[in-house]
């Protein structure tokens, strides 16, 4: 049992270093376990973290992260300053949902959802990198197509893009 109490800490320890989501691959190769070891190892201490505590850890942007538990994030503005994500306008918001749901997505066609001009809108979401250019449109001028990055997975939670909330 000591090597299994050693294999959680190595594995909590190695969540909490990253900072950032980590793949199953990436923890398998760190404690040199299989994928089937270590998916075994991430239920187990997925529930142990989550049903006690202050921190949890999530499957996010295609890996797991270590953070904590949303009903103490009040406390924990407190401390640190908003994200430069946070302050986002209604209307930058707006146009990040929109590409968020129908990406890929032209500037053209947000405009025509949203009823009014996005370009300031698209800027500020480019150099925040939630979103990023995925390609071009195959039509006359191949206007660029956009779709949200890792960055935004990350930033609001999300697994992937099929863990965003069914619109209304």
């Amino acid at each position: 049992m000591e090597r299994r109490g050693s294999i959680y800490d190595c594995l909590e320890a190695l969540l909490f270093a990253a900072g950032e989501p980590i793949t199953i691959d990436q923890i398998a190769e760190a404690l040199e376990l299989t994928q089937l070891q270590v998916n075994k190892l991430m239920d187990e201490i997925i529930e142990k973290k989550n049903n006690s505590g202050g921190i949890m850890i999530k499957e996010v942007a295609g890996g797991y992260q270590m953070c904590s538990k949303p009903q103490y994030h009040k406390f924990i503005k407190k401390l640190f300053k908003e994200p430069k994500y946070n302050n986002l306008t209604n209307a930058t918001l707006e146009t990040l949902a929109i590409i968020a749901y129908k990406q890929p997505i032209t500037r053209a066609e947000v405009e025509e959802v949203r009823g009014v001009k996005v370009e300031r809108a698209i800027s500020t979401l480019l150099s925040r990198e939630l979103i990023e250019e995925v390609g071009r449109k195959d039509c006359v001028g191949r206007p660029i197509l956009y779709g949200t990055t890792e960055a935004f997975l990350k930033q609001f939670g999300l697994g992937d893009l099929e863990d965003l909330p069914t619109p209304s």
